[in-house]
């Protein structure tokens, strides 16, 4: 059924990814966004509101290409996802994504297609468990594991994190020996974590992020084609700011960026491109 809505809304979706401060409505029609979504728009999530319809607000939420529709209750206490019928049958949020689509503006539709990704509803949770960190170094891997990162190769393939920049020479020599010696062997698996440390590669980055081919624009892009990262105004930078707050709390002031668990349980830091990947390799534990 998901499918099915998803499939008839698609149709109709030509959205223009802002921040939630910024839109072609008026700022005293745009609400703030509800404390019970604030958290998909941290994790860099780009959110448009949909206007009000029987006394709930509406929202689309993008990230990483997939869409969902969610209606905050009038008290603001709670939400809904989904999508909302009228009492013929008839569905309200077709109506509203149209009439979004009217405003004009630059369409950026294709960070709304569909894929075959994690859940967004997964990719959002945040582990809330107790644990108590033996050592500084596993309190920094548990935030890295659970930073905003794409993957790069083989899903059962040992690990590693890398912070890249998206203009970095040294990130784009590094993941270009990667993808041809051990990603495309299906030997590693690359979490990339996605930084930018000027407005252009913020706005890079934040896109490549909700992108829902991140790896293939990411490849054209260290080919050299100019178009597949283009710097948006106004895109939602959120994500890629918790990246960029994490490697500054733990005094990262380099890319690339790799942090490991080594077969022995240690995690290990290599900063700037790694000399020899070799060593990455035989040092990680065979999954």
């Amino acid at each position: 059924m998901r499918i099915l809505f998803s499939t008839i809304l698609m149709g109709f979706i030509a959205l223009f990814l802002i921040t939630p401060t910024v839109s072609a409505q008026s700022s005293g029609d745009l609400p703030a966004i509800p404390t019970a979504l604030q958290m998909l728009s941290d994790r860099g999530a780009q959110m448009r509101y949909l206007g009000k319809q029987h006394g709930m607000d509406g929202w689309i939420a993008i990230y990483q290409g997939q869409e969902n529709y969610y209606y905050v209750t009038p008290d603001g206490g709670a939400f809904l996802m989904g999508v909302m019928f009228d009492k013929e049958g008839e569905m309200i949020t077709v109506k509203q994504v149209a009439d979004l689509q009217k405003q004009g503006g630059e369409v950026l539709d294709f960070l709304a297609a569909d894929q075959k990704k994690e859940d967004l509803t997964k990719a959002m949770q945040k582990t809330n468990k107790a644990f108590e960190y033996k050592t500084p170094a596993e309190r920094m891997f548990a935030e890295v594991e659970n930073s905003n990162w794409i993957a790069f190769g083989n899903k059962n393939a040992p690990v590693i994190y890398s912070f890249m920049d998206p203009q970095c020479p040294h990130c784009h020599s590094f993941m270009k020996d990667m993808k041809e010696d051990y990603l495309e062997r299906g030997l590693i698996q690359v979490r990339m974590i996605p930084v930018g440390f000027r407005d252009e590669t913020l706005a890079q980055a934040s896109f490549l992020l909700a992108s829902p081919d991140p790896q293939e624009r990411w490849y054209k892009h260290l080919d050299g084609d100019a178009s597949a990262l283009p710097a948006k105004q106004g895109i939602n930078t959120q994500g890629i700011q918790m990246n960029l707050a994490l490697m500054q709390s733990w005094d990262f002031s380099v890319t690339p960026l790799t942090v490991y668990r080594d077969k022995a349980g240690k995690v290990k830091i290599i900063r700037g491109r790694a000399a020899d990947l070799t060593n990455i390799l035989a040092d990680l534990p065979v999954k």
